[in-house]
């Protein structure tokens, strides 16, 4: 790489360090995770799009959390697999801005699809007798279009910030492309970006931890003054799988920006980065398909009717 000149088109990524007895393993374990996401994500939405049954508020969410989780799977997973069994790790500039367009999205937006889906449930537990007339799928719908246009906003200034500067260098010192990586590929003031990227992720994680700790607050509140049993049972059931997914998206979200900031921790950083694409994306469809009476029962249906034919 030493004939690429300051302004040329073409990145080299650092990738993972790794031993020959090691590529494959790794390389088989990423794409067994990768199918397995793919073709359980693929399966919900294709359930809930053919079964008119499921065509109501909630099971809209559903969909909008497995379309976020294919296409910020799909940009990382196999580029990063093709990536481990190569010993030329190149990307054109416009793919690696393309990768961390997707990817920054797709964490932006899994906050804002979670909240809603906080709020649904919010809806659902203390105000069951309203909820058909405050979660409308035209109420859906907005939410959703909204969440998506708001991370796609907020994702474009980040970029657009990066896109302006200058480049001398041409080697991206990460496994997968991401907007500090690109940033750093510059030797101009990057003063601007570093605040903006932390008005982005103050922004982001305040709005969605605040929301979420609201609408969890006010869900506790109504079970305690209520005392109802099976009210307690059905919001322990619906909240505990939404809260457990948030939290591990937030703390491996948290650990991915933490170790930006220390330099000497390079493949735990790109581990955690990882972790924090293919771990909800994965558990998403199993919790909320299985935990979800209607879809857990036509997923059951299916199952029986394969075994039996």
């Amino acid at each position: 790489m030493a004939n690429l000149s300051i302004n040329s088109q073409i990145l080299q990524i650092h990738g993972f360090e790794l031993s020959q007895t090691s590529v494959y393993p790794l390389f088989f374990l990423m794409l067994f995770v990768y199918l397995t996401l793919f073709i359980t994500n693929v399966g919900v939405l294709a359930l809930i799009i053919t079964e008119k049954r499921l065509h109501q508020p909630m099971y809209l969410l559903f969909c909008n959390l497995s379309v976020n989780d294919l296409i910020g799977n799909t940009v990382l997973l196999p580029r990063l697999m093709s990536d481990i069994v190569s010993t030329e790790r190149f990307i054109t500039y416009g793919q690696c801005v393309t990768q961390a367009f997707c990817s920054h999205t797709f964490g932006s937006a899994s906050h804002m699809i979670l909240v809603i889906m906080a709020f649904d449930r919010y809806v659902a537990i203390c105000h069951p007798l309203r909820y058909t007339s405050i979660m409308t799928k035209k109420t859906v719908v907005k939410l959703s279009v909204s969440a998506w246009v708001t991370s796609v906003v907020l994702v474009s200034v980040l970029l657009g910030l990066t896109i302006r500067l200058s480049r001398c260098s041409s080697v991206i010192l990460n496994a997968y492309c991401d907007n500090a990586s690109l940033f750093k590929l510059s030797c101009e003031d990057v003063t601007i970006n570093n605040i903006y990227g932390l008005f982005f992720t103050v922004v982001l994680f305040s709005s969605s931890m605040g929301s979420i700790a609201i609408t969890y607050f006010r869900i506790a509140i109504i079970c305690w003054t209520k005392k109802n049993k099976e009210l307690n049972n059905r919001a322990l059931q619906t909240c505990a799988s939404h809260l457990v997914l948030y939290m591990i998206m937030l703390w491996t979200g948290f650990l991915t920006i933490i170790l930006h900031r220390f330099p000497d921790y390079p493949d735990l950083r790109k581990i955690a980065y990882i972790l924090f694409h293919v771990v909800p994306a994965n558990l998403n469809p199993i919790i909320y398909g299985m935990q979800t009476k209607a879809l857990r029962q036509k997923i059951v249906q299916l199952v029986n009717r394969k075994v039996h034919s």
